[in-house]
């Protein structure tokens, strides 16, 4: 999933790769923890979205099971929680962001991208997208 827009203006990169300023656009970190290591200069990000990730709960009990057997229950939880209104603010700003002009950037430290809340969060937003009234 890194680097890849699918035609939706959201791209996933991780905050170690450098960022290319004219692709990424909109840079947004969505982890609840600033990255190891990274100056605030070297991940160059426009907005941190702590709040958007998985509760400090859901992903504990997320990395409790290091085989994957629990992907699909913390699928449908995260989705749960970005349904909460606890989320509705972040939630709306990402949506913001995509009907601008810039690509959008979700950023993250995650080592396994495809395992974790970024793709579960970018097919969250998608579906709001065109589902919204005069969504794309």
């Amino acid at each position: 999933m890194s680097g890849e827009d699918g035609g939706s203006g959201i791209r996933v990169r991780r905050v170690y790769d450098p960022p290319e300023p004219r692709a990424d656009g909109v840079r947004v970190l969505v982890d609840r923890l600033w990255p190891r290591g990274v100056s605030k200069e070297r991940a160059a990000v426009d907005r941190w979205l702590k709040d958007i990730t998985p509760s400090n709960e859901l992903r504990g009990w997320y990395h409790q099971d290091r085989s994957g057997a629990r992907y699909d229950a913390f699928v449908d939880r995260y989705r749960a929680e970005l349904d909460d209104s606890a989320h509705a603010e972040s939630v709306a700003l990402l949506l913001g962001l995509l009907e601008g002009d810039d690509p959008v950037t979700l950023v993250t430290s995650v080592k396994d991208i495809d395992a974790g809340h970024v793709p579960v969060l970018v097919e969250y937003l998608e579906h709001a997208r065109a589902h919204r009234p005069g969504g794309a």
